[in-house]
């Protein structure tokens, strides 16, 4: 058995953030309750706090058993986590007058946990108390300029007020590393192959051995992955089936086609496009349209599953999805309800299995290389599960999606051709329902605006716009202009996340 690293979440939204850091960093991190009793994480190398968006002075306060710490073993804080320390360790926590949020200038000292670091460096903050004095029997070992305990250290007690697992803290990772090997004494033996047992394991531990299972298939790796890896445990119990929703990108349902007999899924594709736009009219809520997506979803899936004797339906949920739905492990805040997780009715008859739900999206592409996926599918870009209806922005008609998948076709395509694809995170267009005044030839029109967005990211949880050179967008814009019809301006998005998501809706 692998050595494990335990991570109690207290609700932030990077929880899983951090274990993927940490399996990077070849350990096994297994997530828990914040009220987990401290019994249950014996055997752990180490013990992690998590982040999360609650204030350790409200009364209600989350605050893990103190039995952790007599443990013996490495603790690490982080942000919320090293205000827990300071709280029941004896220090004083007080909500700040100037927030700290962003990138901040950081000072460590020569601590083991910041070998290697620069002695200034970069880290990422997002809190709004902070102690203001330290706990009997720690000590200061960095500091930032709104931060005189940005890192407090005990024995093998440590505290970070940053983050140190988002990409914008540069040395995070190092940091972390440093943890793991130096102070709890990780040998590192936890492989990318781990992934795939996982998921396999997800499947067969879920499935009593009786009963037809559905996935609802997209085409996308997520879904693919899922599809690839229950086909070979449930053979021919296993139907993977396509919801054509009229609201996926143009040409989508000919490639599942050719992908499901390429990979030998035998794909049942169920046509119910008037289903869902007659669903969707008049709503202009996006959580609305969510809701409603997720619940004809499921609806299909039933009618489908009792004709076929299905118990059991398989989805292709990561894990980024259900943090932004809210945290099934911590007491996280929603952000997003999404169609694989908070769309679904409370009165579901067929039994979930979520294969992936512990993992980010380079995770599941390496997956999908040992799974001997076409590469065309695993570099695909996510795509939302209730498809373009979240890109048309406020109602959903049948002009504006055929509009937004012409559009969203060339921007693609055009990425494809100058090699741009392959180097963004995800790119798609979006159709704002907003119509603006234009010339084209001598003519004045009033037609509709198309938004663009295009990011790099590592894990989907942090995102930057991708700088375009500027003929390159130009040409994408031109081609929009002169080839969808009811189309006049095109706008690019420069927002990151945070503060903005990557999808508009």
């Amino acid at each position: 058995m692998s050595e494990k690293v335990a991570i109690l979440d207290f609700g932030s939204q990077y929880t899983h953030l951090i274990a993927r850091r940490i399996r990077e960093l070849k350990t096994r991190a297994i997530i828990f309750s914040p009220k987990t009793p401290a019994k249950d994480v014996e055997g752990a190398k180490g013990i992690i706090l998590s982040g999360g968006p609650w204030s350790v002075i409200e009364n209600n306060a989350p605050i893990p058993d103190k039995g952790i710490f007599e443990l013996g073993v490495p603790v690490l804080g982080i942000c919320y986590g090293l205000q827990l320390l300071g709280k029941i360790f004896g220090g004083d926590v007080l909500s700040s007058q100037k927030r700290e949020y962003g990138n901040a200038e950081f000072h460590p000292t020569s601590d083991p946990l910041f070998k290697g670091v620069s002695k200034k460096t970069t880290v990422w903050m997002s809190h709004g108390d902070k102690l203001t004095k330290l706990p009997p029997g720690f000590e200061v070992i960095g500091k930032t300029r709104n931060s005189e305990f940005a890192s407090i250290k005990k024995e093998n007690i440590y505290g970070l007020q940053f983050h140190p697992e988002v990409t914008h803290t540069p040395e995070g990772k190092r940091i972390l590393e440093n943890f793991l090997y130096s102070i709890c004494n990780v040998k590192g033996d936890w492989t990318s192959s781990s992934f795939l047992d996982i998921a396999q394991n997800e499947i067969t531990t879920k499935y009593k051995g009786k009963g037809k299972v559905v996935l609802a298939y997209s085409g996308g790796v997520d879904s693919t992955v899922s599809a690839v890896i229950a086909k070979k445990i449930l053979k021919e119990n296993f139907i993977p089936i396509f919801v054509d929703t009229g609201l996926m990108r143009k040409e989508e349902s000919r490639e599942i086609k050719e992908t499901s007999e390429k990979l030998k899924l035998g794909v049942k594709i169920i046509n119910s496009q008037d289903r869902f736009l007659n669903a969707l009219k008049g709503i202009t809520n996006p959580e609305e349209k969510r809701v409603i997506i997720g619940r004809e979803f499921i609806r299909v899936f039933e009618k489908e599953a009792s004709e076929i004797g299905a118990e059991y339906l398989i989805q292709g949920t990561l894990y980024p999805d259900r943090i932004e739905s809210a945290s099934d492990v911590g007491p996280s805040h929603t952000i997003k309800t999404h169609h694989n997780v908070g769309g679904l009715p409370d009165d579901l008859k067929l039994k979930l299995i979520e294969p992936l739900k512990d993992f980010f999206k380079d995770e599941v592409r390496k997956i999908a290389k040992l799974l001997n996926i076409p590469e065309r599918i695993y570099q695909r870009h996510p795509f939302p599960g209730p498809g373009l209806a979240v890109r048309v922005l406020g109602e959903v008609t049948k002009e504006s999606i055929e509009i937004l998948k012409e559009a969203d076709y060339i921007f693609i395509n055009t990425l494809k051709e100058l090699n741009l694809y392959d180097s963004i995170w995800q790119a798609f267009a979006v159709f704002i329902p907003v119509k603006t005044v234009g010339v084209m030839g001598d003519t004045r029109t009033y037609s509709n605006l198309i938004g663009l967005r295009a990011v790099i990211s590592e894990d989907g949880m942090t995102a930057d716009w991708f700088p375009f050179k500027k003929e390159d967008l130009t040409k994408i814009a031109s081609r929009i202009l002169n080839e969808v019809s009811g189309v006049n301006r095109v706008v690019y998005d420069i927002s990151s996340k945070p503060p903005a998501t990557i999808e508009w809706e």
